[in-house]
């Protein structure tokens, strides 16, 4: 039988199977065991849901039941009348923990300076006192929940840095030191604790950028308020990756600013030295007494003064306490000093200079020679900067911390330098720098003259200190006395710290005569207001030969420290574009 051939005959469908009764039976068979299965897996997905909403049920059930049952809840929250503390607790600052308060219940009053969650049971916190005291306090969930529940340590954490709180707690002894806080070999295991003045959520300069150094300026051109802020570059996370604030910023948050250590170390040496100069001075039969502010006429002679209306008058804001001093003198007293403000109207914005600052003032009845004035000027800032060394230990460091410095360079007893004008200048030509090689003997010295000149000397005899004497009559006002021997100069000195001048002195003119004839060679009217009365006062009676100084405070502590700004030294600098805060 022939094949058919190619394309003449049309495909064929594939056969059909006709299922057979024993195919019928195997496909009902596989569906009853699928419905099975999906009717087991919703059974399963249906007991997972049930599970996982009595988990949720009793989780909501337990957390509302805790939440009222919160037993520690009176032994937090804010601080009200109705607060109360434990009659037994003992109140300390972090100073005064020792060893006998081991154990034992005490009430501390601090701000808050950081926080550190460990799980939802415990909470480190970080409390501190004036002066950089610091302790690590602990609170852990005690497992009935009192006195401290888990609520209680959830709130503590919250709590924001620089809140001032009043905690209760007990004194324990840490298993190892806690070497970030200064209270190291103690902690405070929290039962209570109260927020007496909350901090806001975010700060304007937290207490870290605080505790950096300003931008720093070298130039005297360079305003503090034009200091740009800097970054220090560092791993993320480092505590030196903190901006470094201006001094503007600064004193726009003048809180965080006065309670970085660093800011309270320094006020802390200011208080030291005036309280050195003073003590010193006592002991030396000094007495104490207190010159005015407003005057009637300009003190110095000078421009710049600071004018202000006086009810019909005009008034003055005292440039320095010189003419007082004198009149003391005249007045009956061998010695006598004082401690006050004194302003200049200078526009000088430099780290150098403020519109006010103060002054730590002093005169004497001189019996031989004004080097008696001169020495005793020594004696007290050699006293104070020995002084501050030994009982500021502490705090030089934390400010070194902060802004390095060498150690304040002091010469040998017996071998104090003191040179004369002429000798200083005479030194810069011959071994300062070119620019100076012309320098003049009757020109007063500029500041980066004083600068090149007090780097000779601390190469040349080893220190940072040092006397200027026999300044040019062209540099001293009318009331500084003329050398006898050579009128060209006078028996004035000035003093240095670190090549910047710190103080100026010498011998006062007490006869009258000598006196106005001075005022008139200085160019000035010995009839002008304010002047005569000076004047006549060396007419009323004899008064005795004296001379004194005047010290900048501000410029002993920033120099000392070797700060870059002095107004770093004061509480609240004043300058021609700062009168706030």
């Amino acid at each position: 039988m022939a094949e058919p051939s190619a394309g003449s005959v049309p495909p064929t469908e594939p056969p059909v199977e006709t299922p057979t009764a024993e195919g019928a039976e195997d496909g009902a068979s596989t569906s009853k065991k699928a419905a099975k299965k999906a009717e087991a897996k919703a059974k399963k997905e249906a007991e997972k849901a049930r599970r996982a909403a009595e988990r949720a049920a009793a989780a909501s059930s337990s957390g509302t039941a805790a939440q009222a049952e919160d037993l520690a809840k009176e032994n937090y929250g804010q601080e009200t009348h109705e607060t109360k503390l434990s009659p037994n607790s003992v109140e300390v600052t972090l100073k005064e923990i020792s060893e006998e308060h081991v154990g034992k219940t005490v009430e501390l009053r601090a701000w808050i300076q950081n926080s550190r969650a460990q799980g939802a049971k415990m909470v480190f916190v970080e409390l501190r006192e004036e002066g950089n005291w610091t302790i690590q306090g602990i609170a852990a969930a005690n497992p009935e929940g009192a006195p401290v529940s888990r609520q209680m340590v959830k709130w503590v954490g919250g709590i924001n840095p620089e809140s001032f709180v009043v905690v209760e707690a007990v004194v324990q002894k840490p298993l190892e030191p806690v070497k970030s806080c200064k209270v190291s070999y103690f902690e405070l295991h929290i039962t209570k604790c109260f927020v007496h003045a909350p901090a806001p959520t975010m700060l304007g300069m937290t207490l870290a950028a605080a505790n950096k150094p300003i931008a720093n300026f070298s130039d005297e051109e360079a305003p503090v308020e034009q200091a740009v802020e800097k970054l220090s570059i560092a791993p993320a996370g480092e505590a030196s990756a903190i901006p470094a604030a201006s001094m503007l910023t600064h004193l726009d948050n003048i809180v965080m600013h006065k309670r970085a250590p660093v800011q309270q170390a320094i006020a802390d040496i200011r208080i030291e030295v005036k309280d050195l100069f003073r003590s010193f001075l006592k002991s030396k039969g000094f007495k104490e007494f207190e010159p005015p502010c407003l005057i009637g006429a300009a003190s110095e002679g000078g421009a710049n003064v600071f004018r202000m209306p006086y009810f019909e008058k005009e008034a003055f804001l005292a440039q320095s306490p010189q003419f007082y001093k004198q009149f003391e003198i005249a007045g009956g007293r061998k010695r006598v000093f004082c401690i006050g403000p004194v302003f200049r109207a200078e526009n000088s914005n430099t780290p150098r200079h403020m519109t006010e600052f103060t002054g730590l003032d002093m005169e004497m009845e001189i019996k031989k020679d004004y080097h008696e004035v001169m020495h005793m000027l020594e004696d007290v800032l050699l006293h104070i900067f020995r002084g501050i060394k030994e009982r500021c230990a502490e705090e030089i460091a934390l400010v070194r911390s902060v802004y390095p410095s060498e150690d304040f360079l002091l010469p040998e007893p017996g071998k104090e330098v003191r040179l004369t004008f002429a000798e200083g200048q005479k030194l810069l030509r011959e071994e300062g720098p070119e620019e100076y090689r012309d320098v003049s003997d009757e020109e007063d010295m500029s500041t980066p003259q004083e600068k090149a000149l007090g780097a000779l000397i601390r190469k040349k005899y080893k220190t940072d200190f040092f006397v200027l004497d026999k300044f040019p009559d062209s540099a001293r006002p009318f009331y500084a006395k003329e050398d006898p021997a050579n009128p060209r100069v006078t028996n004035a000195y000035d003093f240095f710290m670190r090549a910047q001048e710190i103080l100026s002195g010498g011998q006062r003119i007490n006869d009258p005569v000598e006196l106005e004839a001075r005022i008139r060679k200085k160019g000035v009217d010995p009839n002008s207001p304010g002047i005569k009365e000076y004047v006549d006062v060396f007419r009323q009676a004899g008064v005795p030969a004296h001379g004194g100084g005047g010290i900048g405070l501000d410029r002993v502590v920033a120099w000392y420290l070797n700060l870059p700004s002095v107004h770093l030294a004061a509480y609240y600098p004043r300058t021609p574009k700062r009168l706030l805060p």
